[in-house]
């Protein structure tokens, strides 16, 4: 039997400032209960796709016969499951890539005239989570700011691409001078959210009762947003955690993609253990280059349009060999790290894909789909109709309810995934 102590407790103790993971002895002691560890999302996007033939196996189920890609997996067989037959309805846009803008909202026909985004899954779990950890979510990216995180009303949110500045925001203590201006730019928005607010209570005044109810729900976005500034000020007094580990050093050359993916999905495990955030998201996207990988000589999106050609096809599988590589050396290290009585894995539901299910066809529809961890029951390559795709909306669905957050329906789905 145990003696109940808090983190702070053994913080204090040790002498040293370093983030801890979750503990035996750090369950409350009314009732001896055990404190769960919170619920994670990690949504992985590789926006070229996964060469089809190299992924899905030719049977379904538990007993499926392993593939070339899936052998690079094999050492997490039990904790993975390998999806097809999934898509988001009427992804037919503009520029053939455009859909790289939809994989995590499903808005229909991203590009075309009048389109407009819709919010991504993970902004969706981040407003329910709010405040609970330093930043509702974190997007990391490969190649500067694009991700695939959107707003409620359609905005793009920057992604970071440099790790040092990701591990300096979530780890390194701040100057007062560095204080001084986070919490001036706090006061300067909420300034200018008082001013706005006093000359729209004006026009309530003397507009329509259709303005007025146009009017109430952008008073309504400003009282959130104050809300949030507050709240946002409120972890400025807050320590942040401190780490062993030594700040990551950013690789600038463009045409290192596998070093570049491999720095950002070894920050993973380091922010979702330190609480720092419980939602992330990666964006693997082309740099334009040549990738400097043994054996690659053409850039990796004229690669994936290859024409049946088996010169290009062979290149290809060598830059989504590395690739799935660095997604198996993740999801080692998830494993590896633990809290309570498992894994960091058991607690993060992990959905790695693509945008494409065939980038050569720029063909959105049978998307690679593959989930780890988050408790789920795996070890198996779940099929659905190849003709007529189910919503992977459901999927979203069903990671939700897995985060704790109930929601019967998101974007295009049809009802909740369950396999």
């Amino acid at each position: 039997m145990h003696t109940s102590i808090s983190r702070r407790a053994v913080l204090k103790a040790s002498g040293i400032a370093i983030s801890l993971p979750f503990l035996e002895a750090m369950n409350p002691a009314v009732g001896r209960e055990r404190v769960a560890p919170p619920k994670r999302l990690v949504l992985i996007c590789n926006t070229l796709g996964l060469h089809p033939p190299s992924l899905f196996p030719k049977t379904a189920g538990s007993e499926y016969e392993s593939t070339e890609y899936l052998d690079l997996l094999k050492e997490h067989r039990n904790d993975l499951t390998l999806f097809s037959g999934l898509s988001h309805p009427d992804q037919s846009g503009k520029q053939p890539h455009d859909t790289e803008m939809t994989w995590l909202t499903a808005a229909r026909n991203p590009g075309l005239g009048g389109f407009k985004n819709s919010i991504s899954v993970d902004q969706f779990a981040a407003n329910h989570i709010g405040n609970a950890t330093r930043f509702s979510s974190i997007s990391l990216s490969t190649d500067k700011q694009k991700s695939q995180s959107y707003t409620s009303n359609g905005v793009m949110l920057p992604a970071q691409h440099r790790p040092s500045t990701v591990f300096a925001k979530l780890f390194l203590d701040d100057s007062p001078q560095e204080q001084r201006r986070h919490r001036q730019r706090l006061a300067d928005g909420r300034s200018i959210l008082d001013s706005v607010a006093e000359q729209t209570q004006t026009l309530h005044r003397q507009t329509s009762s259709h303005d007025r109810r146009q009017l109430d729900e952008y008073f309504a976005a400003i009282r959130a947003a104050e809300v949030e500034l507050v709240e946002t000020e409120a972890w400025l007094d807050r320590p942040k955690p401190h780490v062993v580990e030594k700040p990551p050093r950013d690789i600038a050359d463009s045409a290192d993609l596998i070093g570049r993916t491999r720095s950002l999905m070894n920050l993973i495990p380091l922010i979702l253990q330190t609480d720092s955030t419980r939602i992330v998201t990666v964006v693997i996207q082309d740099h334009l280059v040549v990738p400097k990988i043994q054996g690659v000589s053409a850039e990796h999106h004229n690669l994936s349009h290859h024409g049946q050609d088996p010169q290009k096809i062979e290149q290809l599988k060598i830059i989504e060999t590395e690739i799935l590589k660095c997604f198996a050396e993740f999801l080692s290290r998830m494993t590896q790290k633990s809290e309570a009585d498992g894994r960091l894995l058991d607690q993060t539901s992990v959905l790695f894909g693509s945008n494409l299910g065939n980038a050569n066809a720029h063909d959105p529809s049978n998307l690679p789909i593959i989930l780890a961890g988050g408790g789920y029951g795996h070890g198996r390559y779940v099929s659905y109709d190849k003709r007529k795709n189910i919503p992977l909306c459901n999927l979203f669905v069903n990671l939700l309810s897995n985060m704790g957050i109930e929601t019967e329906s998101f974007a295009t789905s049809t009802g909740k995934l369950t396999w």
